[in-house]
């Protein structure tokens, strides 16, 4: 399949920018696959199209503050990315400028604290511990919203149920619910289940080959704990619904259908693949020409992915990380 398949037309002005203040009031697009329809409703009427023994497995991983902006000692500004903590002090990096030098110290907090680029993807922190390496950052914000992180985005690019430290970018789709929400889904006898994947760079890394099949994705941790794996198992045996709630949560229950529940997930999906796990996907809009819409293409069909993307754009839903969801039924 072609790259060039998976692009649409998106004007600038429906890309979020901001949250909204009610998590539940997004807009909700409903795909039925086996209708063929799409409606339109709010996100807080998603108990609507929630079964009794349903089981809905949420990614409880949780967005660190890890983008951390500092000086070089001749004063130019230096964007740092802290992708992944190799040991007490040592992190896997995004280096912005890439000019600046294997060796070089990087500053933040008018001096007082300092890091060594130890390589081109590396930087080494002296003086401290990891908890105060992360209090000098603030939440890695996605690049398509133009503006500085705000204090409001610790609280709003973080869903209610995070749990497990370890992401740069928050696990959208559950970015809507709230506890009130929650609390009525269960009322309605629908069983939670909560698994872990650390959303990593992955998740950004641009598709280049022409040829999608010979794109390959980097690796994730995932973790299904026992709890979640004995309900998984359960709703399997009975042939109730799993929903998954995001591409994590997908991804993570299908690389759990090989037989794996901790490690490390690459698992590109695209149209074609066999879902062995995942009955229903709730998701938010995504990028054109990125694995998140092939995912969603591969799980609700490309005609009709693409006929829920138009209609979207034209009722003018709010797109990417803070914009509003669909549901796949």
């Amino acid at each position: 399949m072609r790259l060039s398949d998976f692009d649409y037309a998106l004007p600038k002005e429906l890309i979020a920018q901001y949250p909204l203040e009610e998590r539940d009031a997004a807009r909700l697009l409903v795909l039925d696959r086996g209708e063929g329809t799409i409606s339109h409703r709010v996100f807080k009427e998603i108990t609507d199209y929630l079964k009794p023994a349903d089981l809905l497995v949420l990614n409880d991983t949780k967005v660190l503050p890890s983008r951390l902006v500092g000086s070089r000692l001749t004063g130019g500004k230096v964007e740092i990315l802290l992708l992944r903590q190799k040991s007490a002090l040592t992190f896997e990096a995004l280096i912005k400028p890439a000019r600046v030098r294997i060796n070089e110290k990087i500053i933040f907090n008018g001096g007082k604290v300092c890091c060594e680029v130890s390589s081109r993807n590396e930087v080494v922190f002296s003086g401290l511990n990891a908890e105060a390496v992360y209090d000098l950052g603030v939440m890695p914000l996605p690049p398509y919203i133009k503006r500085d992180p705000e204090e409001s985005d610790r609280v709003y690019y973080q869903t209610v149920y995070a749990l497990r430290d370890g992401s740069i970018a928050a696990p959208t789709a559950g970015l809507h619910f709230t506890d009130g929400l929650l609390e009525k889904i269960k009322t309605k006898m629908v069983e939670t289940a909560y698994i872990t994947l650390h959303v990593g760079y992955a998740t950004f890394k641009p598709v280049k080959c022409e040829d999608i099949a010979e794109h390959r994705m980097q690796k994730e941790y995932f973790s299904i704990g026992r709890e979640a794996q004995r309900k998984i198992a359960v709703a399997r045996l009975e042939n109730r619904r799993i929903i998954a709630v995001g591409t994590t949560s997908c991804r993570s229950l299908e690389t759990f259908a090989s037989g794996i529940n901790e490690g490390f997930t690459d698992l590109f999906i695209y149209p074609g693949y066999d879902f062995k796990m995942t009955g229903c996907l709730l998701t938010n809009f995504h990028l054109p020409r990125t694995t998140l819409f092939m995912l969603t293409c591969a799980f609700a069909g490309e005609k009709l992915a693409k006929e829920a993307y138009r209609q979207a754009v034209d009722k003018k839903y709010r797109f990417y990380s803070y914009g509003d969801a669909m549901l796949i039924l």
